[in-house]
């Protein structure tokens, strides 16, 4: 009989958790001003001078902030990028302002940063079901095969969702710099966010090599089976090769 893998789903449910445990570093920055939540940010860059911006703007999950992920705005549902200025900004960076988000944001940084930050929040949903699933998994291939499914799921919509913003930043950091301002990718971010996708890969991959046959010893003839050949054979010697007479009537 198969026998189900519980060490390779152990060890998924350990990178699933991990990965978990990255992803609310992300979303969780500006929260607080305590390490390493302070250094999470996914673009650090010079907004001095824009009208109604921070000399410093750092950009985060649910917060703009300032220098050090303080002096933050209210939290919202994926902020529209330009809410680090105000609206009809002067002197910000022509691909960056535009008519979205109260007039602050261009149609393509509105939209990216939106798509992007949906993800994430998809990701983390799946995440945490395939979690918590992830426990039946260690108690056979029924339960490997379900964790598996939600895992891919999980790992589908984060991985767009990462890709998004990262390209986002990336290129909002190029037009800073076309701007002659200075900006950063924030590492903490990105590294959090790149390593929580790795960890989450890996899980995928050891829920479906979960799912496999396990090694099942072979099963030993019976008895019953072993008795019945053994008379057959006994049963053909005792015939007489010449006449099919039994042996016994040649000295009868």
């Amino acid at each position: 009989m198969a026998v189900a893998r519980p060490g390779l789903s152990l060890a998924a449910l350990v990178l699933l958790a991990g990965s978990l445990v990255l992803l609310w570093f992300v979303i969780l920055s500006g929260v607080t001003t305590t390490t390493p939540l302070d250094k999470t940010y996914f673009l650090r860059a010079d907004t001095s001078g824009i009208s109604g911006a921070r000399p410093i703007s750092q950009w985060n999950y649910f917060y703009i902030c300032g220098d050090g992920n303080r002096d933050c705005g209210g939290a919202s549902p994926d902020p529209p990028f330009g809410h680090a200025w105000g609206a009809n900004p002067a002197n910000a960076p022509p691909e960056l302002a535009g008519g979205h988000g109260g007039n602050t944001t261009s149609t393509k940084f509105f939209f990216m940063w939106r798509f992007g930050w949906v993800f994430y929040l998809l990701a983390l949903f799946f995440s945490t079901v395939t979690f918590f699933t992830g426990f039946l998994a260690c108690c056979g291939r029924l339960g490997a095969a379900l964790s598996g499914l939600m895992c891919i799921i999980s790992l589908f919509l984060y991985t767009v969702g990462v890709s998004l913003m990262t390209a986002t930043f990336v290129l909002a950091r190029d037009a800073f710099h076309r701007a002659g301002r200075d900006a950063t990718l924030g590492r903490y971010a990105f590294g959090f966010s790149w390593g929580s996708w790795f960890a989450l890969l890996l899980a995928s991959i050891l829920f479906c090599l979960a799912m496999g046959r396990g090694d099942s010893a072979p099963a030993a003839p019976t008895g019953r089976r072993w008795g019945r050949r053994r008379q057959s054979t006994r049963s053909r010697m005792s015939y007489d090769v010449g006449g099919g007479r039994r042996v016994k009537d040649d000295y009868s």
